[in-house]
């Protein structure tokens, strides 16, 4: 149907009133990384320079191939040389005129100055990461073509910016970085407001009115776009400037990280009755309560924040993003089970805020300021700038001034002056304002000031990542603890993603500046890492206790509700039974238990009386919006039941041997070994297709491979290897069963060397260039560490060969490493495959060593034994940048063995069966 001529035209007519009842925009530049618009462009120093060519805006020119990289602690070469001259042509509509223009920059690196038709638009700005505009009304052309001019310094001519920024542990970056736009507004105009919403109802604005206007209004809708209450509105006298609004709103939806209720919050500017601006913000209802001695609580409840720290920050693109990369990172961290992100350390893009708002994340907002902070003058400016921008956001709880004495005392009172929430203000790593922030404590001294401190204790930075250490290793030591201790708020890993950069001087190599940047949880394109699922399991609002599966399970799981505000009814949960062999699998939905906030229950699973039949049991948990929190696996079969299963015994043609001067040779079923007389020790394997490079084994690890006394003889079928135990030159002992078969049993006896020791196991020698990849029953596909055994499901894995070095290339899961609850494994080789079987349970499978690193205070060491390929039954924990291993809590420990006497009845004991047939 066709509008009528009058209607479209009336229709039209209001349309027009409308827009110019609202703020309109025109992005003079595109509105993130995936949008950009190209501006002529002259680098002074560095790549690319001294000649103009173009450049996409929003950018960081490094980026774009201009300029020098460096990362950080003012070690740039070209320091205070390196410019960048920005020239863009533009119009204006001419019906813009008589309106209020603004030119809006959301972000530059970082002295700017801008020009419109070769007139200053005002003082240069200084600080890169903050929301500036000017005025430019009277140096437009309406109607006809505009000159904009724009020169930015990467380094600021005053020092106190480059401390706060420059001199950091983190990339430094050059350009116009976010979106640049012209703003437009009725000469009678809201100018800002400032929003605090209470979570009993309770609404206050403070508007800042510019012109004549007699009425200001406010209605809120909820998120589909209904009327919420009745209209607030207030008589204003003639004269522009600050007013004020209030009202009570009936029982409004709150606001937290678990439910992100949001409300828009329209404000209506009136002159005789007639609508001459109107601005609308998104809100939330919530209440943030700081109570000394004790906690944080929003909306009442007692909070343990689950955060991490976010630099803004893609290896393409630099600091220059866009609203899909925020809500990557926001889902992302909602993934594993965060509730709470820092800002760091500077102010992030609005849009990460919005999706915080809206997807629901705690915020601490941060004034930038790493080791050196601003002069009083730029930072009271750029305070105003970071309030004026964020302060309406419900999800930000905090405000923190600068980072690990990057502190502009002065700076405190005007955070409260600023924010109409009066938002309790952090100082990052010192005790302050009723918090104790100090970072990278170690886990006796951290845990100490829990116990026995009197602040709330929120430690702003804690488990430095570094390549695959910190982050999940030891987590849950350090929450157990935060969740058990009172004055615990929680606190924030340090960090979120690897900081590696696309090198466009280095063949667009990707570049973490060694250690400094590779710290994150997951790689500079999100790739996960295993302390990832280690956090998500950890974090996890649902937590399982311990379970064994037995023929007298009951199917009753107990669990406990680590959410905030949700009833664990609000989630779904479901069940699977799996075999692993047959593939075969059955499933179902549970009944969601009434289980509130903090409090523990019961999860009844009822499965089919042939459930023990299966090899593992899962069980899932889905939040409200349908997002897995984690799914739990419960091996039903055990190694032993899976090894009587696997191992064959018996063959046609009996087990042969041979003896030489040097070595005991046994053949069988197409098998030949070859042992050391003297040791027992494995020398060679070969089978009908040639030889099987595995040899040198078993040797005991850390501990004394003194086999002695070798003996052979026959036990029915079988032939037999074995060592002699002696108390005191051979209390380690061994023993070799050959069966027909072919297959071979080992079983060791043995003692570690210490009390204490790194490793506990059997090594064996096997060439890496000859492995392809493996296939094993355990849980992975992730490696693990002593400190971080959380994270990976139990079932049958695949994993090629890589040489990942974690923080350094980014191909996961990681092959090298410690590989937990192995039962068997098929080395998948160049030549020839070849099966391990085991009938202990909880046997760690190394593969190979990962490259060693460490640094200045040997904190970060990844420690394997000798040898290749290893079964062990004790490994150790890996430290974080900043701190050892053992100065981590107890999961990272050494492994504690006691056995004065050498007594065999204590031994360790650990068996193992190989099959190297051609067909195994």
């Amino acid at each position: 149907m066709k509008l009528k001529p009058i209607l479209s035209v009336l229709l039209l007519l209001l349309f027009s009133v409308v827009q110019a009842q609202q703020t309109e925009q025109l992005y003079l530049s595109g509105t993130g990384n995936d949008d950009t618009v190209k501006w002529d462009f002259f680098c002074t120093a560095g790549m690319n320079s001294g000649k103009w060519t173009t450049i996409p805006v929003p950018s960081n020119w490094e980026l774009q191939g201009f300029g020098k990289y460096n990362y950080g602690f003012a070690k740039d070469s070209i320091r205070g040389k390196e410019e960048g001259l920005y020239k863009y042509n533009f119009k204006v509509p001419s019906a813009w005129k008589g309106k209020k223009i603004n030119i809006v920059f959301e972000g530059s690196m970082t002295d700017t100055e801008v020009k419109v038709n070769r007139k200053s638009a005002g003082p240069t700005h200084q600080g890169s990461f903050y929301v500036f505009r000017y005025d430019v009304s009277s140096l437009l052309k309406y109607g006809s073509a505009n000159l904009l001019e724009v020169k930015v310094a990467k380094h600021s001519a005053n020092k106190s910016v480059n401390d706060a920024e420059r001199k950091a542990d983190f990339w430094i970056f050059g350009g116009i970085f976010r979106p640049v736009y012209l703003e437009a507004l009725p000469l009678q105009h809201i100018e800002r407001v400032a929003v605090d919403a209470q979570a009993d109802g309770r609404f206050k604005a403070e508007v800042q009115v510019v012109g004549k206007a007699d009425e200001l209004s406010l209605q809120l809708y909820t998120a589909d776009g209904k009327q919420y209450g009745a209209p607030v509105s207030t008589r204003l006298n003639s004269k522009a400037g600050m007013t004020s609004l209030s009202g009570i709103f009936q029982s409004p939806q709150l606001w937290s990280s678990e439910f992100p209720n949001l409300y828009t919050a329209t404000f209506t500017l009136y002159q005789n009755s007639k609508i001459i601006h109107t601005l609308s913000k998104k809100i939330g209802f919530r209440t943030i309560l700081v109570k000394p001695r004790d906690g944080v609580y929003v909306n009442g409840v007692k909070i343990k924040f689950k955060g991490v720290n976010r630099h803004s920050f893609r290896p393409a693109s630099g600091r220059t993003l866009s609203k899909k990369n925020s809500v990557e990172d926001v889902e992302l961290m909602k993934e594993m089970n965060m509730n709470a992100v820092r800002m760091s350390h500077y102010p992030p893009d609005g849009h990460f805020l919005d999706v915080c708002d809206s997807l629901g994340l705690y915020v601490m907002d941060e004034l930038a300021g790493w080791h050196g902070h601003y002069d009083t003058p730029t930072g009271t400016k750029l305070v105003k700038e970071m309030l004026r921008h964020d302060v309406n956001h419900p999800s930000i709880i905090f405000w923190a001034n600068g980072n690990e004495g990057g502190h502009n005392r002065d700076l405190d009172p005007l955070f409260a002056k600023e924010d109409i929430q009066k938002r309790p203000v952090i100082h990052p790593w010192e005790d302050f304002n009723g918090f104790d922030t100090q970072h990278y404590r170690e886990y006796n001294y951290g845990i100490g000031n829990y116990r026995q401190g009197h602040s709330i204790q929120m430690p702003t930075e804690f488990l430095h990542g570094m390549f695959d250490g910190g982050h999940g290793a030891n987590l849950e030591d350090y929450w157990n603890d935060m969740l058990s201790n009172p004055l615990s708020a929680g606190g924030f890993l340090w960090d979120f993603a690897d900081q590696g950069v696309v090198r466009t001087d280095k063949n667009n190599t990707i570049d973490a500046d060694g250690n400094r940047g590779a710290d994150g949880i997951v790689g500079p394109f999100h790739e996960k890492e295993g302390s990832y699922f280690a956090i998500k399991e950890i974090w996890s609002p649902v937590f399982f206790e311990h379970r064994e599966m037995t023929p007298e399970f009951d199917g009753v799981f107990n669990i406990e509700n680590r959410y905030h505000f949700a009833n664990l009814n609000t989630c779904t949960f479901s069940w699977k039974l799996l075999n692993l062999k047959t593939g075969q699998e059955m499933s179902g939905r549970l009944i969601s238990p009434d289980v509130q906030p903090a409090a523990k229950g019961r999860l009844q699973v009822n499965l089919p009386q042939n459930w023990f039949s299966f090899d593992v049991l899962y069980l899932t948990a889905t939040d409200l919006y349908g997002k897995e929190l984690f799914t739990w696996s419960f091996p039903i079969t055990l190694p032993k039941k899976e090894a009587l299963t696997l191992v064959k015994t018996a063959g046609d043609k009996a087990v042969s041997f041979k003896e030489s001067d040097s070595l005991y040779t046994v053949s069988a079923n197409g098998i030949q070994l070859s042992f050391s007389k003297k040791n027992g020790i494995l020398r060679q394997v070969r089978n009908e297709k040639g030889i099987i490079p595995f040899t040198n084994g078993p040797l005991v690890q850390e501990g004394a491979t003194n086999f002695q006394n070798i003996r052979q003889y026959k036990d029915g079928e079988n032939l037999v290897i074995a060592s002699t135990f002696d108390r005191k030159t051979a209390y380690n002992t061994l023993k070799w069963t050959i069966y027909p078969s072919g297959w071979v049993k080992l079983q060791v006896k043995y003692f570690p060397a210490e009390y204490l020791t790194n490793f506990i196991g059997l090594n064996f020698s096997f060439p890496e260039d000859q492995i392809k990849g493996v296939e094993y029953m355990g849980r992975g596909p992730y490696r693990v560490w002593k400190n971080r055994l959380k994270g990976n499901p139990f079932g049958v894995w695949k994993k090629d060969y890589n040489n990942t070095e974690t923080g350094e290339t980014w191909i996961y899961p990681e092959f090298k490493g410690y590989h937990s609850n192995m039962y068997w494994c098929k080395f998948i080789t160049k030549e020839q495959p070849f099966k391990v079987v085991t009938e202990n349970e909880d046997v760690f499978l190394r593969l190979f060593s990962a490259a060693f690193k460490t640094d200045q205070w040997h904190n970060y060491e990844p420690l394997f034994p000798s040898g290749d390929i290893s079964f062990m039954q004790g490994i150790p924990g890996i430290g974080t940048k900043t701190q050892r291993a053992d100065r981590s809590g107890p999961m990272a420990m050494k492994n504690i063995f006691y056995d004065y006497e050498k007594d065999p009845a204590r031994a360790l004991d650990l068996t193992l069966y190989f099959d190297f047939s051609v067909n195994n």
